[in-house]
């Protein structure tokens, strides 16, 4: 709960900060966004990592779990500590910024932009958590390190942010639209960041399954010893 609570917290959070200093032009705001983000996670790697995997994301656990290299019986109270995070962050920025003059992006919520179609939303969506959560399940089978593993993790979303966010917002995190909807009363679209991350996630995990069998590290089956990590 709490490493998705600074997730939603410091990374919405930026987008807000973004649009009230006029000299960021839309690139360089878009480059602020993306780094705190992809920091964020990767410091809640470093972080949490070896006492809860670091799981800040409902999609990521989706796929976690449908890999089979997580214990079903945990993913409910996973889940629901994420949404309490997420929860808690929107309420906080809604603290924070809800009486800012010219907060006008809704707490940092996702929302798609002005020429994506729903259907072009909803399969970037899911093509974003794909490539994140099999970054995180690799970054578990073969990396080495919890240092390595934050910065493949973090790189990733920071890459995904830059390439996707100026369509979607890039969510790829149920609990990270969930919050900032919640307390900015923002609501369009917004089931494309439920349905987007999940199908992105089941997808996830089932390549990620099917490839593990196969895939060694130095000569050796990778289903040993798997170090789960998170992320956003």
């Amino acid at each position: 709960m709490f490493g998705t609570y600074l997730l939603v917290l410091l990374g919405p959070g930026s987008i807000v900060v973004a649009s009230l200093l006029p000299f960021l032009s839309p690139t360089e705001a878009l480059f602020a966004v993306a780094l705190t983000f992809g920091s964020t996670v990767a410091s809640v790697i470093l972080l949490l990592g070896g006492r809860s995997g670091a799981h800040i994301n409902p999609a990521v656990t989706i796929a976690n779990v449908v890999s089979g290299i997580f214990k079903r019986n945990l993913f409910i109270q996973y889940l629901a500590f994420q949404l309490g995070g997420g929860l808690l962050a929107g309420l906080t920025l809604k603290l924070i910024f809800g009486a800012v003059s010219g907060s006008g992006v809704a707490l940092g919520s996702t929302e798609l932009s002005a020429g994506a179609t729903q259907l072009e939303g909803l399969a970037l969506e899911v093509l974003g958590t794909f490539v994140l959560a099999f970054s995180a399940l690799s970054a578990s089978a073969f990396v080495t390190g919890r240092l390595k593993q934050a910065a493949l993790v973090g790189s990733t979303l920071f890459f995904l942010i830059l390439l996707i966010g100026p369509v979607t917002g890039a969510s790829f995190n149920p609990a990270r639209s969930f919050g900032p909807s919640i307390f900015s009363g923002y609501y369009s679209d917004q089931i494309i960041y439920w349905i987007g991350p999940t199908l992105g996630a089941v997808l996830a995990g089932v390549a990620f399954r099917s490839f593990r069998p196969r895939i060694g590290v130095g000569g050796k089956n990778v289903k040993k010893n798997i170090d789960i990590v998170c992320v956003c």
